[in-house]
């Protein structure tokens, strides 16, 4: 089957589906948009998807609040679970050297 062959199909299955905008190219910013979810670079993303400009890649990549407030939460508990563990990595039962 040829692309324009595969195109046309799965527009008429989303017109049927009453999804008038969604089209082969909506898979492909939801494939982007989950690879940037489970951690991908920004770089490798790119790579992957065929873009020379990273500009490009992130008109494909689309993260809600939540994706991002979930995403500075895990910061922010490795910046506190390392700001804990100092204290033993200096040495001193009092905290940091000074």
């Amino acid at each position: 089957m040829s692309l324009w062959t595969w195109s046309k199909v799965f527009r008429r299955v989303a017109l049927a589906a009453d999804l008038p905008r969604f089209s082969t190219h909506t898979t492909r910013h939801l494939c982007l948009t989950d690879l940037a979810r489970m951690g991908w670079e920004l770089h490798a993303i790119a790579t992957f998807a065929g873009h020379r400009h990273t500009d490009s890649t992130m008109t494909y990549i689309h993260l809600s609040g939540r994706d991002l407030a979930e995403k500075l939460n895990r910061g922010m508990q490795q910046i506190h679970s390392w700001r804990m563990d100092m204290p033993t990595r200096a040495g001193h039962p009092g905290g940091v050297d000074r």
